[in-house]
């Protein structure tokens, strides 16, 4: 028993000291990504398009996120098989977003990326454990599952980043949950994994949160979309209970996989897109963080408030470690219910702002 107790804190204070040291060197390198941004002038200037900031801000986020990342990993030999894979997918992913920042990078050819990238970390030994052994045909749909879960993840960031410290508090969240259920379970390995991540991110809002002095850029949200995604596949959520097993992780990006199915259900009935290609091509200010701002939200309150409720998500994520189906069924079930209430307020919070603006126009 008292061994046992040593070694619960020794795993503390280890845990500890990496989520410290990631959150450091995160601070460190944005610090310093912000001065080279500004001197090379890779920025992010404003349009009328889904940026909702006014001046030029500095786009090596992404970067700085990465290195901090990596190197906490590899200065406490925190590594696998299936973290090479991942780390390997998520730098090209990364440099191709960057690539995309400083000089373009069509929708089409960063999709195709992130799709090989995606079997890439399969290949690596990472796929979601859904499917019973048993079954010949198991391996194939999981490895067709998980691709297509981290390339539909890594878009949902990349389309949710729209806000100052929006796409780095929600991955903060999400790593700190699965890293919270990885201690819970003895998960030792996949707890620093996740632990690493959330102290990056936070260490980045210290210059991304509102005023932002620092955007995440396409090679940041990409790289965290990526990384959590995977990292959702690599966690041992529960081996015997599939729906178990698949809800933790929905829980817990919930908020990602609403903002992506919404607004793309939206563009399609409002006969916005029409193809695929105009699906992942197009850009609006359509998403669940300009829907609550155009409701009088401010950019703080806005973030906040989806903060709040992807920790919602998070805190039933932690309850279904212990659960059984029906119980995993009811949470998701209650998700559901809290996504179309705020679905719901944001239609008719839409439906009052065109009615607004009809009788000011007429008034005038």
């Amino acid at each position: 028993m008292i061994q046992e107790r040593g070694w619960t804190v020794r795993f503390q204070e280890n845990i500890l000291k990496l989520f410290i040291l990631a959150f450091s060197l995160s601070v460190l390198f944005t610090w310093l990504a912000i001065i080279i941004a500004k001197k090379a002038n890779i920025v992010d200037s404003p349009d009328r398009e889904s940026k909702i900031h006014t001046k030029p801000v500095p786009l090596l986020g992404g970067v700085a996120l990465f290195l901090a990342y990596a190197t906490a990993l590899l200065l406490n030999y925190q590594f696998s098989w299936e973290l090479k894979g991942v780390a390997i997918a998520s730098f090209i992913v990364m440099l191709s977003g960057l690539i995309d920042d400083v000089r373009g990078l069509s929708a089409s050819a960063r999709l195709v990326i992130q799709i090989l990238c995606a079997i890439v970390v399969v290949a690596f030994g990472v796929r979601i454990n859904i499917v019973p052994d048993r079954f010949f045909f198991a391996y194939p749909l999981e490895a067709i599952i998980t691709v297509i879960w981290i390339v539909g993840i890594t878009n949902a960031m990349n389309f949710i980043d729209g806000a100052d410290g929006l796409a780095a508090g929600l991955t903060a969240i999400a790593a700190g949950a699965f890293a919270i259920i990885a201690y819970q379970t003895g998960q030792i390995y996949f707890a620093f994994l996740n632990a690493a991540l959330a102290g990056a991110c936070l260490g980045f809002l210290v210059f991304n949160f509102h005023p932002a002095k620092i955007f995440l850029g396409d090679a940041g949200s990409a790289f965290l979309g990526f990384s959590i995604a995977s990292l959702a596949a690599m966690g041992e959520w529960s081996g015997n209970m599939p729906i178990v097993a698949l809800s933790i992780p929905l829980l817990t990006l919930s908020i990602l996989i609403f903002d992506m199915i919404y607004i793309s259900m939206s563009r399609i009935a409002r006969k916005k897109v029409t193809s695929f290609k105009e699906w992942i091509e197009y850009v609006g200010k359509d998403h669940l963080h300009h829907r609550l701002m155009n409701m009088g939200f401010s950019q703080v309150q806005t973030v906040l408030f989806i903060y709040l409720i992807a920790i919602v998500f998070a805190l039933g994520a932690l309850a279904l470690k212990e659960s059984v189906t029906y119980q995993a069924l009811l949470l998701l079930s209650q998700g559901v219910c809290i996504l179309v209430t705020v679905m719901v307020l944001m239609i008719v919070g839409r439906g009052n702002m065109e009615k607004n603006r009809i009788t000011e126009t007429r008034l005038k």
